[in-house]
């Protein structure tokens, strides 16, 4: 019994972990066609979603199935628990890859806009912890789900910066009220992504010191 309840997490782990690869993939293919509206990538990227879609049914039902046999406990159960937590934040963050690339569809005749108005500089950021907490979570570091967590401020911040700005070019002409509504949309896709890597970095630091950090002021 006791191995193959071993089978079984180690079966969930390497799911969750190719789960967390095709979403960095995805994202890092998002970013890049943000970065140079390139369509095709943009096709690949929404097409590719229901890759990710099936990886989260595939381990919700490992999860339920586990807990329903073996009752485990402990530090086991709080895997499982963490593994339900990150799954779900997983398959967000490959919706809001290709949230990006529907938007960059539809800006791609203002991609000066796109440029002037630091959406890049957002996504380069939100990108970042999404990979850090992604790797985090891969390799069991604190210090790193850490990290993730105190950067996310900044990202807000640089979300507050793009809002203003464009809001301030929309007033300013009105043929740029549609193109900068579908990039306002767009920063708040990457300000999502950055919570979502920094709930990853939340969950990571409970499996880790099974401490809840969630919804704390720093």
């Amino acid at each position: 019994m006791q191995n193959h309840f071993n089978q079984e997490l180690a079966n969930l782990k390497k799911n969750i972990q190719q789960m967390a690869e095709l979403v960095d993939v995805q994202l890092e293919f998002a970013m890049q066609a943000m970065q140079t509206g390139n369509l095709e990538l943009c096709k690949f990227v929404r097409n590719r979603d229901r890759e990710i879609d099936a990886y989260d049914n595939l381990i919700q039902a490992q999860c339920e199935n586990i807990i329903a046999l073996f009752q485990p406990v402990a530090g086991d159960l709080r895997f499982i628990m963490t593994s339900l937590m990150i799954n779900s934040q997983l398959e967000r963050c490959g919706d809001i890859a290709v949230n990006i690339v529907k938007r960059v569809q539809k800006t791609l005749q203002k991609r000066d806009l796109l440029t002037d108005s630091g959406i890049q500089k957002l996504g380069s950021l939100a990108r970042s912890m999404a990979r850090d907490a992604i790797e985090a979570f891969m390799n069991n570091n604190l210090e790193l789900a850490g990290k993730v967590i105190a950067r996310d401020d900044e990202v807000d911040q640089q979300c507050r910066n793009t809002f203003h700005w464009l809001i301030d070019k929309m007033q300013s002409d009105a043929q740029l009220v549609e193109p900068g509504a579908h990039l306002i949309v767009l920063s708040r896709q990457l300000e999502r992504l950055a919570d979502h890597a920094t709930n990853i970095a939340e969950d990571v630091i409970f499996l880790i010191e099974a401490r809840i950090v969630a919804h704390q002021k720093k």
